[in-house]
């Protein structure tokens, strides 16, 4: 069957944050995929060169936060390993986003304005010869849920920008041909948001910044943009496994 023997490793920084959707297309296709829970001090494989793809996922962290979480410095060791000196397929999300840019030498600041809920994604004309997002529309709705960007990120000879919003210019960029940060969540499913909302920091940090009105917000847009992001988030599945896989 397809892809049978390959081989993704995740690393998660929360047990709320995980592959979500994604997880189930990965699953369906035969992929076997290792989870590594930094959060529950498990050890990152010393053999990278048996996976195929590398995913970082989000968390609550900031990339900086080294001495609270010392598996951090450990991580972008491996970051730097697997996408860069290995060149291997790698996506970053959110925290992953922010981990992949420092380790590529980009500061990591404060956004001028958080970001959580569903704001536009617009793409670059970089992303007409991108093969994960050349179909995708030129404008789409994503999930959000951060409070720090890649600053100052720009095209180069090995970077490029491929989409933005209205915040936040790094929202996707890729690093050659393998790497990508993507600093908004497609892989939303349901009871994301709820499961979310459920922890006391994640919810507190929402009512700190936005107030009571922005849990009503949250669930009225996932109405009507989940189904929207969970095609798109189908699209990048297939595209990633065609092209990078």
């Amino acid at each position: 069957m397809r892809n049978k023997l390959k081989k993704i490793i995740v690393l998660q920084h929360i047990e709320l944050e995980g592959l979500a959707l994604l997880e189930k297309l990965f699953t369906k296709n035969n992929f076997k995929i290792d989870v590594i829970k930094l959060f529950q001090k498990e050890e990152i494989p010393s053999n990278l060169k048996i996976y195929n793809m590398m995913i970082v996922l989000g968390g609550p962290m900031d990339v900086w936060m080294t001495t609270s979480y010392p598996w951090l410095k450990k991580e972008k060791e491996v970051i730097k390993k697997f996408a860069i000196d290995l060149e291997k397929p790698f996506i970053g999300i959110c925290l992953g986003c922010q981990l992949l840019g420092e380790v590529l030498g980009y500061r990591i600041n404060k956004s001028l304005k958080p970001e959580i809920g569903f704001y536009d994604i617009n793409l670059t004309q970089e992303s007409n010869k991108d093969k994960l997002f050349q179909n995708f529309p030129k404008k789409f709705k994503a999930f959000h849920w951060h409070n720090n960007e890649v600053a100052n990120i720009k095209n180069c000879s090995k970077v490029k920008v491929l989409g933005s919003s209205k915040t936040t210019n790094g929202q996707i960029f890729r690093y050659k041909a393998n790497a990508y940060g993507i600093q908004f969540h497609l892989e939303i499913e349901k009871n994301t948001i709820t499961s979310w909302l459920l922890n006391k920091n994640y919810k507190n940090g929402l009512l700190q910044l936005y107030g009571k009105s922005k849990i009503n917000e949250l669930e009225k847009e996932q109405k009507k943009y989940l189904e929207e992001i969970q095609n798109l988030c189908t699209v990048f599945f297939e595209n990633l496994i065609t092209t990078l896989l």
